[in-house]
């Protein structure tokens, strides 16, 4: 089944749960900003995790399809439409040979999931077909799609879903969706300022009281030249009691460094490997899914967590999303 771009959108790749075990060689994991709607949309079509969807930020692409296709949406919503009829999110859907689907503007958060039954034939670089726009490797050509290209999909599994399969051959219509959906953006919750958790790290204590306020009391506005290697953040002026350069030391997605300039950084997806700015701390694991849905503009406020309730919270959408994955199951075989 081909896909073929007829425009790209403003930032249009390939990607899924990232490249891990590199790190030592200078690799980043990289991967979906928002893992947990690229999960949700490969499980609404019957993809394992580990193959790709498309992840389209802000501003999405034209795409037509030459064959009959079970997609689904998740994440942000970029007013997607099949042939002028709007396609709703966190469900499957059926768009029939010749439909052509276009993306708008993001409405709410800033990137959607978009996975197609069969997942995208693509080759793995290091173990992920996830796109590595920093070294151009990874996903397709190791670049953001482009207007002409044309993107094939493998073979929809045959064991998967054939209730929702059966329904779909007896539909005529063009565009076909389930009447129930997913309901995971109430977990987002787009709603701003989004309150992201923060694990104290290395460098918190060289924070004094009134940088610790300004850091905890005060929002940040996530600042125009943010991409995904990290979210700059504008806001209060930060800076430690007593400055330190330290050593370069590993970093992890969700590491919030203090520059010089005393605007922090939040390291995201393709974030490098080490870096030699005070770490202030690390968002919890749950949270990174609504960090990568945050816009140019929008704001933010931090909390702080420790280490054992992060890892509870964690472990809890972990129990969410595997009893999840049961209850589509077994919808999908009426």
């Amino acid at each position: 089944m081909s896909i073929r771009v007829q425009s790209p959108g403003l930032l249009t790749t390939l990607q899924d749960l990232g490249r891990h075990g590199h790190e030592h060689l200078g690799v980043g994991p990289g991967g979906a900003m928002d893992p947990v709607s690229h999960r949700l949309a490969s499980l609404l079509v019957g993809n394992p995790p580990e193959l790709p969807s498309l992840e389209i930020t802000l501003s999405g692409p034209v795409l037509d399809f030459a064959e009959d296709a079970l997609i689904a949406l998740a994440g942000a919503d970029l007013a997607p439409e099949a042939d002028g009829l709007p396609v709703p999110l966190w469900r499957p859907v059926l768009v029939r040979a010749g439909t052509r689907l276009r993306f708008g503007k993001a409405l709410d958060g800033c990137r959607c999931y978009l996975a197609v039954a069969g997942g995208f034939n693509v080759p793995p670089v290091l173990g992920s077909a996830g796109t590595c726009l920093a070294a151009g490797f990874g996903g397709f050509h190791g670049r953001a799609l482009r207007a002409g290209d044309c993107l094939e999909s493998g073979p929809p599994p045959p064991d998967r879903y054939p209730g929702l399969q059966r329904r779909f051959q007896r539909e005529p219509r063009a565009v076909l969706s389930l009447g129930w959906f997913v309901p995971w953006f109430q977990e987002l919750e787009f709603r701003r300022p989004a309150g992201l958790r923060l694990i104290p790290g290395p460098h918190w204590p060289l924070l004094g009281p009134a940088a610790r306020e300004r850091l905890l009391g005060e929002p940040f506005r996530v600042a125009s030249d943010s991409d995904r290697m990290g979210l700059r953040l504008r806001g209060p002026s930060l800076a430690l009691d007593h400055p330190v350069e330290p050593v370069s030391a590993g970093v992890a997605t969700g590491t919030l460094q203090l520059p010089p300039g005393g605007g922090p950084i939040l390291l995201m997806a393709d974030r490098q490997t080490t870096g030699g700015y005070p770490r202030l701390g690390e968002l919890a694991t749950v949270d990174l899914p609504s960090a990568g849905q945050l816009r140019p503009g929008e704001a933010l406020r931090f909390r702080t967590v420790t280490l054992e309730q992060a890892q509870e919270l964690n472990l809890a959408r972990a129990a969410r999303l595997r009893d999840l994955a049961v209850v589509v199951a077994e919808r999908m075989l009426r």
